[in-house]
């Protein structure tokens, strides 16, 4: 595991923000850390970046306690954009590496190999009040992940785009993991956590709900139910829905001379679970 967070609880005053959160993100994965408003995700993830501290409970990277040193090696995107908007693009760019701790020549090849993926070599001199919000957000995705850090935290990094450069986006999320970075992706968009994401955290009212692989929470909240395709000797095509067993429908359907086309498993979307969990 990149990072386990031990029984993490965090009070501002009399507000409990996390309430003994206790979870595991696997080494070169996509983990989605999902929640309402309010639940407590931006408060762990400072407390993942070492932002603030937890009033108590442990946070270990790759088994021990974590450290500044760490945090060197983790890619931030928070939700709140930072670029300083009367700075150039590639001025600020460069300025970002290199607190990464890269060198400026490491930092100007990386930085110019990702605005020509990007197709925004034009932009490098423009400054970042010139931008439109989601072209800043290339620009900040791009500084957030520059440096090749080992673990990226992605606070909504779709918001603001069109559905051109949200695509753009993920695919460029896929292929760092690929690369072998570990990605934990906080979002709304519950498409892109079927999408993307390999396991997941839900936190509701600062208090983990269910954590586990994608498929396997998505499988049990299922109500064992299929949907079974068919075809009758007239040609016409039907389809019924089956709870339980599906043997016994199929034999019937066989026995009815009709021709089986399909038979599929009803999985339930993030979404209906999600909404599910936090309001059930």
């Amino acid at each position: 595991m990149i990072i386990e967070t031990q029984e993490i609880s965090k009070s501002f005053g009399p507000k409990i923000a996390l309430d003994k959160v206790t979870l595991s993100v696997p080494e070169g994965k996509i983990f989605g850390l999902l929640g309402p408003n309010g639940a407590g995700k931006t408060t762990l993830i400072r407390i993942i970046n070492r932002i603030t501290i937890p009033t108590s409970g442990k946070i270990l990277f790759k088994g021990a306690p974590i450290t500044q040193e760490d945090v060197m090696r983790i890619g931030y995107l928070p939700e709140e954009r930072g670029l300083y908007r009367k700075m150039q693009v590639g001025d600020q760019a460069l300025y970002l590496a290199r607190l990464k701790g890269m060198s400026r020549a490491d930092a100007m090849k990386a930085l110019r190999e990702w605005f020509e993926r990007f197709q925004i070599q034009d932009w490098w001199k423009k400054k970042v009040e010139e931008l439109s919000k989601g072209m800043a957000q290339k620009v900040q995705f791009i500084t957030t992940v520059v440096h090749k850090p080992e673990l990226m935290i992605l606070d909504e990094p779709f918001s603001g785009f069109d559905p051109v450069n949200a695509s753009l986006i993920r695919q460029e999320i896929l292929r760092l993991k690929e690369e072998g970075a570990t990605i934990i992706l906080s979002t709304h968009n519950m498409e892109s956590v079927e999408e993307l994401c390999d396991s997941i955290a839900l936190v509701n009212k600062s208090r983990l709900v269910v954590t586990g692989e994608t498929d396997a929470i998505r499988r049990s909240y299922g109500d064992n139910q299929a949907v079974l395709e068919y075809t009758t000797p007239d040609g016409e095509t039907h389809s019924k829905t089956v709870t339980g067993s599906g043997n016994e429908a199929l034999k019937e359907i066989i026995d009815l001379g009709y021709t089986v086309r399909s038979y599929k498993e009803v999985i339930p979307r993030m979404n209906d679970i999600f909404i599910k969990l936090v309001t059930g």
